[in-house]
């Protein structure tokens, strides 16, 4: 029988963090995710920055958990063996009037507890990022930004608390949510499941499930954003993250080095038209105008990408007002995550973490003594010595070169395709084939002929990213 002390609701960033942070618990736990994979809705698309808490405000639980975070990011990401890099960011302005949001920001930095912020003259910030317009007004430097790439970290949490004992149930939609004397039962497509405690993590769905137990509260209202990605050839351009802080009322520009060595540039900020995932001729030509006048000699002809993000932003019913915190609803054992967007890759673990405390002290749960909080990460050829990239490509599957733009091997894809990945997206996310300059022009045909092989289906069964996205007909 499909009986849980606990069931989290999705499996993006949060679900994955809730899960494992529940398992440090002595509480049978399982994740259900609607789709064919993790990390397929809001967590898959986004910006990646770990912040340090300069733009949250003071005395708000959203800037605790965003400042500890940040502070502990790097042990976090040790533990679960994912890439990240500590760059720090500069915030710059091009006048009198972003210069005042940038001081505002170091007060609020000062008050937030952020470490080894400071404020820049335009020589100091130019002296960091040669490469920003001479133009430039004046700076603020953190430190303890970093970037991470979301799909790793997500993947990671998960794998981790299927270690310590938790069952991840995918392609498991969940369509009703009754409310019982001794928990709750939850209806999926072909199954039941029955529970004490329930957190529900389930993104742009996140309301509408707790509506089932409860009254109305928050809705989401969703907007919709553009991204540019640019090939490895540019990654010399910045060295930190780099926010730009507009003169006039409006979303500025980020330009971020990410841990693959390219650059994204972006988001814009669009009222959602219901096509998500979808990229506007409007968006990108403003992120390519943007990087042209703050990085002149930054040339979007190396454009390798573009990508839709949405951001979930959740609203209280009684007024519409927006909700500027984060939105947590707890109602019997009941959590819901609503509405979470920036800062919440930052601050997933310490979302999940505070989910699972609640929970556990109201089943008065015993710490799990088995916990182990880390996992070893797959094999990546690239990030390997000499010596060692030796050892493990001698008569091997890791000998074989599949993705020539990211020097990715067959056993690189098949250790993604044992991990989970079911689909062309799904090995990308895991092994990064396809996200090169030549974005899969060749490697693709190859990874489809893998996948068909590893899961025992035809080549026309692979799609690209689930949904009927097939590829061959």
């Amino acid at each position: 029988m499909n009986r849980y002390d606990v069931i989290v609701i999705g499996g993006g960033l949060l679900g994955a963090f809730a899960a494992r942070n529940l398992t440090r618990y002595k509480l049978k736990t399982a994740l259900l995710e609607a789709r064919e994979d993790l990390c397929t809705g809001i967590s898959r698309a986004n910006t990646a920055i770990v912040y340090s808490g300069c733009d949250t405000k003071p005395g708000t639980l959203k800037t605790a958990m965003c400042v500890r975070a940040s502070q502990n990011f790097a042990q976090l990401c040790a533990d679960l063996d994912v890439r990240y890099s500590p760059c720090g960011s500069l915030m710059i302005a091009f006048g009198e009037n972003g210069a005042n949001v940038l001081r505002k920001k170091f007060n609020n930095g000062i008050e937030n507890g952020v470490r080894g912020i400071r404020l820049l003259s335009s020589r100091e910030v130019l002296a960091l990022e040669p490469n920003i317009s001479p133009h430039v007004h004046s700076g603020l430097f953190s430190p303890d930004t970093g970037t991470v790439m979301p799909w790793e970290l997500c993947f990671a949490a998960a794998e981790n608390a299927a270690n310590n004992g938790a069952d991840i149930r995918l392609n498991t939609e969940v369509t009703h949510i009754s409310r019982l004397d001794d928990g709750y039962s939850i209806t999926t497509g072909g199954e039941i499941f029955f529970t004490r405690g329930i957190i529900n993590c389930a993104g742009m769905k996140s309301y509408k499930l707790h509506e089932m137990v409860s009254e109305p509260k928050v809705r989401i209202s969703p907007s919709a954003g553009d991204y540019l990605v640019l090939d490895t050839t540019a990654a010399t351009h910045i060295r930190h993250v780099i926010f730009h802080e507009p003169e006039e009322k409006g979303k500025g520009l980020t330009l971020v080095p990410t841990v693959d060595g390219n650059i994204l540039i972006g988001p814009t900020e669009r009222p959602d038209d219901g096509e998500w995932w979808a990229t506007s001729g409007e968006g990108l030509a403003q992120l390519q105008s943007l990087t042209a006048e703050i990085i002149p000699n930054l040339s979007t002809d190396q454009v390798i990408r573009s990508f839709g993000a949405v951001r979930p932003n959740p609203q209280y019913v009684a007024n519409d007002r927006s909700v500027n915190d984060f939105c947590i609803l707890e109602d019997n054992a009941f959590i819901s995550l609503i509405g979470i967007k920036t800062p919440g890759l930052t601050c997933a673990d310490e979302l999940g973490r505070y989910a699972a405390d609640t929970i556990a002290k109201a089943f008065d749960a015993l710490p799990n003594p088995d916990f182990n909080p880390h996992r070893r990460g797959q094999i990546r050829l690239s990030d390997l010595s000499s010596d060692d990239r030796a050892r493990e490509t001698k008569d091997s599957v890791y000998n074989r070169i599949i993705c020539r733009c990211r020097g990715i091997s067959e056993g690189e894809i098949i250790d993604a395709i044992r991990q989970g990945a079911v689909t062309v997206d799904g090995v990308k996310r895991r092994a990064g084939s396809g996200s090169g300059r030549c974005q899969g022009a060749f490697c693709g045909q190859r990874v489809i002929e893998i996948l068909a092989r590893e899961l025992g289906c035809n080549p026309e069964d692979i799609t690209k990213d689930g949904g009927g996205s097939y590829i061959l007909l």
